[in-house]
């Protein structure tokens, strides 16, 4: 098959050179034969790679054709994107004054494009030597990806695995020993973890033990971090402590309690002092240690003896077909259409081996052609080559089809996973803003980039490629995901032959002078940053500081920069933004939980392609220069948990904007701030996060602001700081956005909703949340709500029957309560926090 990195690089570089010629961009005028040329050879090299019959077969020339077409096309898009930040600032008079400070650019630019026209026409000429084009190179194209599947069916429900839980738990809660260590053992994709995480999760198992720790331990574990990570799951702070300090902390933390330690993902065991020592302070009192493995003597080495050592056995035939039913007709809830199908697929898990990982992934491949029996044979034939000419093993072969299935976007955001260590719990949030930054996301007509690349993760999700760590119970958008490390194995394997990411033995990234992503992590030296003048992507993975003096001036065509959490200093903020100042590529920046971040500088408006500033968490932030207003290309701006108490005046400017977090109203008597009033002209808001306090003030004229945002989705408005009864007036005559789906009140010290807060004017609000409120009463007293999900938490004087509830939201199917006392018949605890579904009712 083509390379996913070639392919889709090629088609958005395509539409990117069309839409500049199309909209007569300035630049595409100056140089518009060179970006016509550029435009035709694009087309061209894309009908070639669709000559996937050749390209399958393709020899050394064709692999090295290829490759020179990547860098090519990387360094066409490193043109593109300059010229496209050129373009948007020449429309402002004053910064057209700044650029053209710049007489070379022309030259430069131009230079460039010959070049890179010339590069592409040679390797035209080779690949077409071996690759045949379709008669016609402009046929229409158009992918679709699937939603986040329905909550009320669950694909993740185990099959046989009843027996093995059973089995454990009788180990477990013998009383005859003090301290239980056992281990589960077996060969990758065989479900050790599925019955570790069961055991974890058993309502027996969770009352009979005070305390309970998972640990992934994976291949590159070390002593530190498990110990850290044990002390973090017991809620204790764990920096600037040694590995004595930890033991003490971690031993007071479980004192005189029972506890389950649950250690997933043991590869070896040689150094035995650390675990000797953690063993020794944990509580005898019939605690218990589970340790998952492929390795028997790695559970041995580590006190399991031979006796308490479990040997999960590979799924029978029935269960096999089970499993298998689950995912491939997930659309029929698990029933299968006819005996075609039923035939194929028996033909097919004879191949799994009763492993379940291979079963789940063949399944979920299989899903998506339920129409079609002629490609569940073509996907057995394949299944069926990969296995029986021992290129795979069934799991391997079951997970390389599958992602040999992806859509070329979907393959390279795929990728992305083959830089984070193992068993590494991803934040969805920030692995999005990656994709968008880099451009791997696009938007699609009204749906904006991040939409797009939530619905890709889904979709890599319900190919069983990405397992869910965390999601959000109403609509199943996920929070945190990770990748099996036999999915990891895989796309560490294709991200090398990609020439993208290289690893070494212990499949640890490594830098080399081709590495485009990259996970920084303590081993590794800043000075080697030198040599990687092809770095899109970093992200920093390392508890040390970083020293960004000694980049300075490097990794000028960067994208991507995540330094969340960076351990740096004053002086180190100030060498970062003195590098970070000369990154004009730039397009996405986390800086979120830096506490030594108190102030934005001014050189920020250096960064002209920046469209995504995640500050989150910076709890020292107090002050962003207002040069942050130049940034037009601007779309993200995340400042929750930041004390900043006003944004500078001029944000109105930034008319790309579609997320706002963490803006606090200020009073129009404040000048030079950012006022409710500017709001308006954020035309392209999507999600508006913001924060009343008692000195906000709500004018006349600023009461219709949120009305004029007509793609506003969610709207959250926080009151924590707010005590003053005429703000909470003012915000009672607030007009709501037409189109509001999400709605979430926290600390609104009133009786009874808004005004606005009605199913009449919010007659698309599919989600409401209240939070630490005085709220009394939740009647609108209008016609019927659509809602669908509701939280209510910590309100102490709702007084609501569950059949009134009922009535006035008939759709609703998902809730979430806490600490609401006064509630009365409802279908769920309303003291503890509980979710209710409607299909458990």
């Amino acid at each position: 098959m083509p390379s996913p990195i070639v392919d889709a690089m090629v088609q958005t570089l395509t539409e990117q050179v069309f839409n500049a010629l199309v909209n007569q961009a300035q630049f595409s005028l100056e140089f518009s034969g060179q970006f016509k040329q550029m435009k035709t050879g694009l087309d061209l090299t894309k009908a070639l790679l669709a000559d996937t019959e050749n390209l399958n077969h393709k020899n050394e020339t064709v692999r090295a054709g290829l490759s020179i077409l990547k860098e090519v096309i990387y360094k066409a898009d490193d043109v593109l994107t300059d010229c496209l930040v050129r373009d948007e600032y020449m429309k402002d008079a004053s910064w057209a004054v700044y650029l053209l400070h710049d007489p070379f650019f022309s030259h430069r630019t131009g230079k460039k494009l010959r070049d890179i026209n010339r590069h592409m026409k040679e390797v035209e000429k080779t690949l077409g030597r071996f690759l045949k084009a379709p008669d016609s190179i402009y046929a229409d194209e158009s992918y679709h990806v699937r939603g986040i599947m329905s909550q009320d069916w669950n694909p993740t429900d185990t099959i046989g695995l009843d027996d093995d839980v059973e089995k454990i738990k009788g180990w477990m809660f013998d009383t005859t020993k003090p301290l239980h260590r056992i281990g589960i053992v077996g060969m990758g994709g065989l479900g050790k973890t599925t019955i570790s995480q069961k055991i974890f999760h058993d309502v027996k198992v969770l009352a009979h033990f005070d305390k309970m720790i998972w640990v992934c331990v994976s291949q590159s574990f070390s002593a530190e971090r498990i110990m850290r990570s044990i002390l973090e799951r017991l809620e204790e702070n764990v920096s600037g402590f040694g590995l004595t300090q930890i033991l003490s902390k971690i031993q007071g933390g479980l004192k005189g309690k029972r506890c389950l330690i649950v250690m997933d993902d043991v590869w070896s065991h040689t150094e035995v002092d650390w675990w000797t020592n953690l063993c020794s302070v944990l509580p005898k009192q019939n605690s218990c240690i589970i340790i998952t493995t492929r390795n028997e003597d790695a559970a041995i080495s580590m006190g399991v003896e031979s006796s308490q050592i479990h040997r999960p056995n590979t799924l029978n035939d029935d269960e096999s077909w089970s499993l298998f039913s689950k995912f491939a007709f997930s659309s029929s809830s698990g029933i299968c259409p006819d005996d075609q199908f039923e035939n194929l697929g028996k033909e097919l898990l004879k191949k799994c081996g009763g492993l379940p990982l291979a079963i789940k992934t063949i399944g979920s491949l299989l899903a998506s052609k339920i129409n079609s029996p002629s490609q569940w044979r073509d996907i057995l034939e394949s299944f069926h080559a990969l296995t029986t000419e021992r290129q795979a093993s069934s799991v391997m072969a079951s997970l390389r089809l599958s992602y040999d299935e992806l859509l070329p976007f979907l393959k390279q955001c795929m990728l992305c996973f083959s830089i984070y260590r193992e068993d590494f719990e991803i934040s969805a949030y920030q692995l999005i803003h990656w994709w968008v930054g880099e451009g791997l996301v696009q938007g699609k007509g009204s749906k904006t980039a991040v939409e797009v690349g939530y619905e890709y993760l889904a979709e890599l999700i319900s190919r069983c490629l990405v397992e869910i760590v965390e999601q959000r119970g109403f609509d199943g958008r996920v929070y945190k995901c990770k990748i099996h490390d036999m999915v990891r194995e895989m796309i560490i394997m294709i991200a090398e032959e990609e020439e993208f990411c290289s690893f070494n033995e212990q499949s640890r990234q490594k830098l080399t002078a081709n590495s485009r992503w990259l996970s920084f992590i303590d081993e590794m030296d800043e000075k080697s940053l030198k040599y990687c003048p092809k770095l899109r992507a970093m992200l920093l993975i390392s508890s040390r500081p970083f020293e960004f003096d000694r980049i300075s001036g490097f990794l000028r065509s960067l994208r991507m920069l995540d330094l969340s959490n960076c351990a740096v200093d004053e002086t180190g903020v100030k060498d970062l933004f003195n590098w970070i100042s000369s990154l004009k590529r730039l397009a996405s920046l986390n800086l979120s939980g830096i506490q030594a971040l108190k102030e934005v500088p001014s050189s920020i408006h250096k960064l002209l392609n920046l469209q995504l500033l995640i500050l989150n968490g910076c709890s020292h932030l107090e002050k962003i220069h207002p040069s942050i207003t130049n940034l037009k290309k601007l779309i993200i701006l995340d400042l929750v948990g930041c004390p900043i108490l006003y944004l500078p005046q001029g944000l109105g400017r930034l008319s790309y904007l579609q997320e706002l977090s963490g803006f606090k109203v200020a009073s129009q008597h404040r000048k030079q701030c950012f006022q409710l009033l500017e709001i308006k002209d954020l035309i392209h808001l999507r999600v508006l996060r913001m924060h009343i306090s008692d000195v906000a003030v709500i004018a006349d004229n600023e009461l219709d602001v949120l009305s004029q945002l007509k793609m506003l989705k969610v709207l959250a408005i926080d009151a924590e700081d707010c005590r003053e009864k005429d703000v909470f007036g003012m915000l009672d005559k607030l007009t709501p956005p037409p189109s509001l789906q999400e709605l979430y009140l926290k600390c609104y010290q009133r009786e009874t909703l808004p005004g606005w807060v009605n199913p009449k004017q919010l007659s698309r609000l599919k989600y409401l949340c209240i939070e630490n409120s005085d709220l009394v009463n939740l009647s609108s007293g209008h016609p019927a709500w659509k809602v669908e999900g509701l939280c209510l938490k910590y309100l102490m004087k709702l007084d609501l029957q569950w059949k009134d509830l009922e009535k006035d939201m008939p759709a609703l199917r998902y809730m979430e309560i806490s600490h609401c006392y006064k509630l009365k018949d409802f279908p769920c605890s309303v003291i503890e926090s509980e979710i209710w579904r409607k299909n458990q009712d």
